[in-house]
């Protein structure tokens, strides 16, 4: 993909390709988002601009009224930046057993940023799920992150900003590629959306059994969703023809797995924060009867459940699923925060 794929991200992106344009890239980049994945393409876009062969030849001839700065997204380097095989591409993800971008790792990625190029004008660090730092990391990092060697420049991604500490978030440039705030929505998901607010309809305790098993059914698509993708996209799968050391393919299936576990997490979020959405739009339908604040006036299933409960009930609502987002950031078990969670709803 070339900057001219991300419609959606105009004035994002156009940021980062004036600052191409005046030679002014900064060092330090936090790209923040609701999507995960989406960050990752724009971080390796930005590194394919970055060491793009043809627009490095292009680039003396720049004139005045040129499209922006892009990548031809052909040439040698940008097909190993998307493959994966860039030599100074670097990138980090969470991989531990606690889905934590540890110490180690951090070292291993400053080690390489200080090493001479060996391909490209610019080497590229990129840390996926930089939330996921643990504090020992972050602050090995920071030495690095305010002055990384010349012709590098460092990407940190992440959903969920505010668990950085304000040491790293004060040293990057931040740019939010999270659209207008306003989550759009796919058919499917309020297809599922609905489903839900139907299920929540049956007062019963089996009715609410219903509820958590629409719930864990999608959650279980989900999770099979994100396993076929990441690995199509591993080397496992790219390289699984070739002869391998045991210890390469040990590492290649260790970053499968927590790169599985950090999406699933990523979008079991989504899916709770999906829930959170409706159940505010039912707390204002205790408060007032417009519709103008609403997500989903359509959903028919909000107006009756606003007239069984009060306003104080929905307000609890919204905790219960907030404190239940919190535990399953931590080894809480899912099934367990889930059943008590949805039993706990006032429905």
């Amino acid at each position: 993909m070339a900057f001219g794929d991300f419609t959606v991200y105009e004035q994002g992106v156009g940021l980062l390709q004036r600052s191409l344009e005046r030679g002014r890239l900064g060092h330090a980049y936090l790209f923040t988002g609701h999507d995960l994945a989406e960050l990752e393409a724009l971080a390796r876009t930005l590194a394919k601009v970055l060491n793009c062969d043809r627009r490095r030849e292009e680039e003396a001839g720049v004139v005045a009224g040129q499209p922006p700065v892009d990548c031809c997204d052909a040439c040698l380097s940008c097909r190993k930046i998307a493959g994966g095989s860039h030599s100074d591409v670097h990138w980090v993800r969470p991989e531990s057993k606690l889905r934590v971008v540890t110490v180690d790792q951090m070292r291993g990625l400053m080690h390489e940023m200080n090493l001479k190029s060996t391909e490209a004008e610019y080497k590229v660090g990129v840390v996926v799920a930089a939330d996921r730092l643990n504090a020992q990391a972050a602050n090995a990092f920071l030495k690095t992150l305010e002055e990384p060697p010349a012709k590098s420049v460092l990407i940190l991604l992440t959903t969920d900003p505010q668990r950085l500490l304000e040491t790293i978030l004060s040293r990057c440039l931040r740019l939010n590629f999270g659209g207008d705030g306003v989550r759009r929505l796919e058919p499917a998901q309020r297809e599922w959306l609905g489903k839900f607010a139907a299920a929540a309809d049956q007062k019963s305790l089996i009715g609410r059994y219903r509820l958590l098993g629409v719930v864990a059914g999608r959650l279980a698509e989900v999770k099979a969703e994100v396993e076929a993708v990441l690995k199509e996209r591993s080397p496992l799968t790219k390289y699984a023809e070739h002869d391998i050391e045991a210890p390469t393919l040990d590492h290649w299936e260790k970053e499968l797995d927590a790169a599985v576990e950090a999406e699933y997490r990523l979008r079991r979020a989504d899916l709770l924060a999906l829930v959170q959405m409706w159940l505010r739009d039912v707390w204002l339908g205790t408060l007032t009867a417009g519709t103008e604040l609403l997500h989903f006036p359509e959903l028919r299933e909000s107006a009756a459940v606003v007239k069984r409960i009060s306003a104080r009930q929905a307000m609890e609502n919204l905790q219960v699923i907030d404190r239940a987002q919190r535990l399953l950031t931590t080894n809480a078990q899912e099934p367990l925060v889930l059943e008590v969670s949805l039993l706990k709803l006032s429905l």
